[in-house]
């Protein structure tokens, strides 16, 4: 039996009171709670303090270039599809460097889930406006205000019709545990915005902040229904959702791939015969 004491513990180099130490519990929470082993895990990361995660993980991990997360986990899932790949990183390396590579994901719709640490803010750079921070807010690199409007992802992912979109919030561990164990069950692109405070360099979007916005969606929402997910995904300010925003059942990107039929490309052997026949083709 798979116990959250299988996936480690370890020091960080987080401040004290970061979001990521929360996230970092509920991953191991749903993961143990899923039955999957450490050697059954892959997560991939780009670059930035959330990325940090898997190195105080038990479990196999790769780490990309700064937003390059993606292209790396979708070739390791579609090496082996018998691997759980999980890509962690912030809201920075993942809608900002990473923005066109998110969006190539929502449209192939391939059996992964991002985990999106998104703190509107990039903290390992020391405190510049990220893509999600809000039109107006201070920083040191925008002094007189980020001048750009905030970037929302779920509202991109339920527009691009990705198969599961959540939103998240570090404050509460056992909902974004069962939140996580949810996106990795569904077949197909899932993803989930975790709104996790930095307490060092957001000074705005803070614990008590999202305490007074944050509420769970209900039996009422209808994540099937495209209309009540929309309304649901552009919902931020006063109130914010938490809760699965959308889902549906488009078949994932493995589907349409004739050369996974024969099982993991990653366990069968090289046939240098039909390599060598491929290379000569063009000559």
């Amino acid at each position: 039996m798979v116990s959250v004491e299988d996936f480690g513990q370890f020091d960080t180099a987080w401040c004290p009171g970061c979001g990521n130490h929360a996230i970092l519990k509920a991953v191991k929470k749903a993961l143990a709670g899923l039955g999957l082993a450490p050697h059954q895990v892959l997560v991939v990361t780009g670059i930035g303090q959330a990325a940090k995660a898997p190195l105080y993980m038990n479990c196999n991990m790769f780490t990309g270039l700064h937003g390059r997360s993606l292209p790396a986990a979708t070739g390791a899932r579609l090496a082996n599809p018998e691997l759980t790949v999980i890509v962690e990183s912030g809201d920075g390396c993942s809608y900002g460097e990473g923005g066109n590579h998110f969006l190539a994901a929502l449209r192939r719709n391939v059996n992964l889930t991002v985990l999106a640490h998104d703190n509107q803010i990039y903290g390992l750079t020391k405190g510049q406006a990220s893509p999600t921070t809000l039109q107006g807010t201070k920083t040191k690199a925008q002094p007189f205000g980020q001048p750009s409007m905030a970037f929302n992802p779920v509202v991109m992912a339920v527009a691009l019709q990705a198969g599961f979109v959540a939103r998240g919030f570090s404050g509460d561990i056992e909902h974004l545990a069962g939140l996580i164990q949810e996106a990795v069950r569904h077949k197909g692109f899932s993803l989930v915005d975790i709104l996790q405070p930095c307490v060092s360099f957001n000074k705005v979007n803070t614990f008590a902040w999202y305490k007074e916005r944050v509420y769970k969606l209900g039996p009422e929402h209808d994540p099937a229904d495209f209309g009540q997910a929309m309304a649901r995904a552009r919902e931020f300010g006063e109130r914010i959702p938490i809760g699965v925003i959308a889902t549906n059942d488009r078949p994932p990107f493995e589907a349409n791939m004739p050369a996974l039929a024969r099982g993991p490309l990653a366990k069968r052997s090289l046939d240098r015969e039909a390599v060598r026949r491929v290379m000569l083709s063009y000559a």
